[in-house]
């Protein structure tokens, strides 16, 4: 048979189904991101403090999409793996963008 034409992999299907959440997830995080800085702001905390658990945005994950926690953690996983969000030890960050 020409693999040319062969129709995709199980897992190619898996991994676009996975990547199809990183532009919801990240906007999630951003969201998350602001009112802990607002918390901090309030509280005479320097507001670049500021993180997300990964578990934290798993679980808001799972609620607003209605999907299990194992789709939601290998969605954090694969963005920071694609380098969508910074990871620093159990917490995550929207990547800064530099100019």
């Amino acid at each position: 048979m020409n693999t040319q034409f062969q129709a995709p992999s199980v897992d190619h299907w898996q991994q676009q189904n996975i990547q199809s959440f990183h532009e919801p997830a990240l906007r999630m995080l951003n969201d998350m991101l602001e009112r802990k800085k607002e918390n901090l702001r309030r509280r005479g905390y320097n507001e670049n403090n500021a993180a997300v658990t990964k578990e934290e945005l798993a679980r808001s994950m799972e609620r607003y999409f209605r999907i299990a926690n194992f789709l939601a953690q290998r969605i954090v996983k694969s963005m920071v793996n694609a380098g969508v969000v910074e990871s620093f030890g159990s917490y995550v960050k929207p990547k800064v963008v530099r100019v």
